[in-house]
């Protein structure tokens, strides 16, 4: 699991969900005493006290939310009878504002644990079904460790060999070939020698492709090289996987578990 994966709009999810646990043991309803009785003592029920509440409202939520930061975190989507983990989550949310919003209505006094469920609920379902939707919610929650020397892809500078971004690169003498500190590359992302660049539709041979490290700023699914629609990966925030070459503006990427697929998309991506 990476939890740099995680996105903003999954912070408000990991937030509400808080909330919604801790108003579990708050007073669901409260008490109006008549003038000159004392009512501090009197003994009101919270949700632990209540199962049908709290399966449907308190611990629907929080289930909810740990299926969507799961499925969020795992490196592939895991899918039950053809739904995935994130989808369930989502459909626990939104049942349980739905519950807390009718359990609400039909209380002849709402306390401060019933109240406060029903707002985190209604956090926790917003969040969930707009953190796709919406762009500031897709951004990371953690902020993507920078390389030493970060440029952008496509950029006119191109590294002298390639290994973790940060790692010490040394400058080749004049006409001679690039040198590769081989303790600095991790020997499962070695590119394939025979890989050769296509040419351009000028005619004239492309320039050799230099492999490099890159990351994405949002998950981003990677497809089979041989073009079928369904991806074998998801490329996640904050780590780094290995270009081992181009197509067009696909980048056939590598990842730490020696998989390789074709990234469609490129926009944004951070090279190391």
């Amino acid at each position: 699991m990476n939890i740099r994966s995680l996105t903003r709009g999954d912070g408000v999810v990991i937030g509400a969900a808080v909330v919604l646990f801790i108003a579990s043991f708050l007073d669901l309803t409260s008490v109006d005493c008549p003038r000159g009785i004392d009512c501090s003592s009197a003994d009101l029920p919270n949700a632990w006290d209540a199962l049908g509440v709290l399966m449907s409202v308190f611990l629907a939520g929080v289930i909810g939310a740990a299926l969507i930061v799961v499925a969020r975190a795992l490196p592939q989507p895991r899918k039950v009878a053809g739904l995935d983990l994130g989808q369930f989550g989502v459909a626990f949310t939104v049942f349980a504002v739905w519950t807390a919003f009718w359990t609400i209505t039909d209380l002849p006094s709402a306390g401060a644990g019933m109240i406060l469920g029903l707002l985190a609920t209604l956090v926790l379902a917003g969040g969930a079904i707009a953190s796709p939707l919406i762009p500031a919610l897709q951004a990371p929650l953690m902020p993507t460790p920078r390389p030493a020397a970060p440029q952008p892809y496509g950029g006119q500078q191109q590294p002298v060999g390639y290994g973790y971004p940060g790692a010490e690169q040394q400058q080749p003498p004049y006409g001679g070939q690039p040198q590769h500190d081989q303790h600095q590359q991790p020997q499962q992302y070695q590119p394939d020698p025979q890989q050769q660049a296509q040419a351009p539709h000028g005619g004239a041979p492309a320039a050799e492709f230099a492999p490099f490290w890159f990351a994405v700023p949002v998950p981003r699914p990677l497809y089979p090289e041989d073009g079928s629609p369904t991806p074998i990966a998801e490329l996640a925030p904050g780590t780094w996987y290995l270009a081992v070459d181009q197509r067009g503006p696909a980048l056939v990427a590598q990842t730490q578990d020696g998989r390789r697929g074709v990234l469609q998309d490129t926009t944004g991506i951070q090279r190391g």
